[in-house]
């Protein structure tokens, strides 16, 4: 079910603007602070769902920069660019850990900029001290999950940007029956905004176990 909704309507890529920030005002901050004449070496860490890539995303698209995920990291990508943006840095095997303490002093020389994640701050990962203290060189804050209120304001708001008045019991819905993270969330939303206009009708909790029972002989069960 949910992977059908989610071949409709692709979340959009994130943005700096589009990050839902809760209590994570201070990491948008600074990551757009890095973009200025702030602090230019940002390391966010948190639980997965905390925001992290989404804000990385945003940083490198902001930046003109490379999002580099440790997993799988291409370093090549990164060459000669005045940002860089790493993602989940504990995943680094031993070569990738020294790439990237190499992109670090090389970005430190020229002044550019660095924004770099993990689920632990630097000190607690498993990587090369000296890979550590590079990492933990700038400013290192911690990202928290939005709450469900936190989760049912940004649907309300994106809901509202696309000039949808979206009802209480709909919220919920979505809040129970998808994925939790934002990126489902908007995805489910804007592809039930597309229903709603081929069918003519606003978007009411009838109208969603209706989309959602055509998607899937699954949908709307609960």
């Amino acid at each position: 079910m949910r992977q059908l909704l989610l071949e409709l309507a692709l979340p959009p890529p994130p943005t700096l603007e589009s990050f839902c920030a809760g209590r994570n005002g201070a990491a948008l901050q600074a990551l757009r602070g890095a973009l200025a004449d702030g602090e230019r070496f940002v390391f966010l860490w948190g639980p997965g769902g905390s925001g992290k890539t989404h804000l990385l995303r945003g940083f490198a698209a902001a930046a003109g920069a490379v999002y580099v995920a440790a997993a799988s990291a291409d370093w090549t990508q990164a060459e000669g660019l005045p940002a860089a943006a790493v993602d989940d840095v504990a995943r680094l095997g031993s070569a990738g850990q020294v790439a990237l303490f190499d992109l670090c002093n090389s970005l430190r020389a020229v002044g550019g900029a660095l924004a770099a994640s993990g689920e632990a701050p630097p000190a607690q990962l498993a990587l090369r001290a000296d890979l550590r203290s590079r990492l933990a060189s700038g400013i290192v804050l911690q990202l928290h999950p939005l709450s469900d209120e936190e989760k049912a304001t940004a649907l309300r708001r994106h809901a509202a940007g696309r000039g949808i008045a979206l009802e209480d019991e709909a919220v919920r819905y979505l809040l129970t029956h998808f994925d939790r993270d934002m990126g489902t969330q908007i995805a489910a939303l804007d592809a039930l905004d597309r229903y709603s206009l081929e069918r003519k009708r606003p978007i009411t909790l009838p109208l969603l176990k209706e989309a959602l029972s055509l998607l899937s002989p699954r949908a709307g069960s609960g």
